[in-house]
């Protein structure tokens, strides 16, 4: 780590009067195996190391990037992105971010069995969990593929500033999609277990889960149109939830591309609803120190108890807005600071999913949810999209659905929670999700 940060300060050390500079050095690896038919039917093993300069002067920004790390390379990249200042705009709100002076929270989310694991071995794990589905139940005649991936990064960023910043982490998971058939119908169902490294990785979780959500919608049909209350086991409320704060970016609210705009205050959901973006909760795949420009990371409220608390910004966005960084810079090396979210975290409400099922006389289990970037409609909050899943009846799964369409908009789907799980489940992207039930949304089908 120390030398990636020793680039960037050499980088840095070259700042010129009246400039600013900024570096930013990553470097990661990552395999993937894909298994069928109890061999390999696709690898991938790769490197990759970078550098990103951004180089303020006059309030305009150069930047350049180069995938090396070669110190000739590197030289020629700072002279592009000086050289880039004059093809830009001139904009007040462009600086170097400076040091905020905060006691980052430190997670070392490095597994070294992600190296240290032979690739027999990994080959050897998507193989199994292959195995170990079709065996599940009978009615299993195959997986469309099973999958063993990991990753390793780590970035550093020097600033002539003063910003000093490292990260590491790695990531495991496995994946696999079975197929079940009865008669001439096939359905398919997904299931995954994910870690930072892949000695916990749990192959009987992923199998269960692919098989269950394959068998169950077997002889699954058409709903009638009707207004129900949907319900939205944990993954299937991140997506929701994940939109929800999609449309939170301070990049939108700059551009008023958000219905949330000048809501902040507000009660924008159900009283009971609360989502933080949470970077300090080592529990999350998505925790982290600093952001991607240096900035400390903290629990940051953004719907508590039902109000709008704030945006995400980035330093750009922090000052161009007036309310400051929120530490939610997000960038890789061939490109400069984005706004985006680190741990989306629900927090819990009472029960778990069998028991919001239970206190529902009628509504439907959405296990899928198809079209959410084409049905969904972030400027206004319009949603609508194909779903699959069971319907609800006296408390219990009844018969499986199809070919259904659930429409609504975000605004009324938060203000219409019914039901808010303790069930806590961490999703590969770092989110923190529970279940949710929701009134009164159309669903649409015969």
């Amino acid at each position: 780590m120390s030398e990636l940060l020793q680039i960037a300060e050499r980088v840095t050390d070259q700042v010129q009067e009246g400039e600013q500079l900024e570096a930013y050095v990553s470097r990661g690896s990552s395999t993937e195996v894909q298994a069928y038919g109890g061999e390999v039917e696709s690898f991938t093993s790769s490197t990759s190391q970078g550098i990103g300069i951004r180089v303020v002067r006059d309030g305009r920004a150069g930047f350049a990037w180069a995938g090396s790390l070669d110190a000739e390379v590197i030289g020629e990249t700072l002279a592009e992105a000086r050289d880039n200042l004059a093809f830009a705009e001139p904009d007040e709100w462009v600086a170097i971010a400076d040091p905020d002076g905060g006691t980052p929270i430190v997670h070392d989310h490095w597994d070294d069995s992600v190296a240290a694991m032979p690739t027999e071995d990994k080959v050897a794990m998507a193989i199994e969990l292959e195995a170990r589905t079709t065996a599940r139940d009978p009615r299993i005649t195959g997986v469309r593929t099973s999958t063993y991936a990991d990753h390793s990064g780590e970035m550093a960023l020097a600033t002539s500033t003063g910003v000093r910043a490292t990260d590491r982490g790695t990531g495991a998971h496995v994946s696999v999609s079975a197929l079940a058939t009865e008669g001439d119908e096939t359905k398919i169902g997904g299931g995954f277990d994910v870690d930072f490294g892949p000695a916990s990785l749990d192959l009987d979780r992923a199998a269960d889960d692919a098989a269950l959500r394959a068998t169950r919608l077997l002889g699954a049909t058409q709903p009638d149109s009707e207004r129900v209350t949907i319900v939205l086991e944990p993954r299937m409320a991140a997506s929701l939830v994940g939109l929800t704060i999609g449309m939170l970016n301070g990049e939108r609210m700059l551009k008023g591309r958000t219905p949330f705009v000048d809501r902040v205050g507000e009660l924008v959901a159900t009283s009971t609803l609360t989502v933080m973006d949470d970077p300090t909760d080592g529990r999350s795949f998505g925790a982290t120190s600093v952001d991607d420009e240096g900035q400390t990371c903290r629990p940051l409220p953004l719907i508590e108890n039902g109000v709008l608390r704030g945006f995400l910004h980035n330093t750009y966005t922090g000052r161009r807005s007036g309310e400051g960084t929120t530490a939610n810079g997000v960038r890789g090396y061939r490109s400069t600071p984005g706004v985006g979210a680190h741990a989306i975290i629900m927090s819990p409400g009472e029960g778990d999913l069998d028991s919001i099922i239970a206190g529902l006389d009628h509504g439907v289990l959405v296990t899928s949810m198809s079209g959410l970037h084409s049905g969904f409609n972030a400027v206004s909050g319009d949603f609508s999209v194909g779903a699959e899943g069971l319907m609800i009846r006296d408390g219990a799964l009844a018969e499986p659905i199809r070919e259904a369409t659930i429409a609504s908009t975000i605004q009324k789907m938060l203000n219409d929670i019914v039901a808010i799980g303790a069930d806590t489940e961490w999703q590969p992207g770092g989110a923190g999700a529970v279940s949710l039930a929701i009134a009164d949304v159309a669903l649409s089908g015969t």
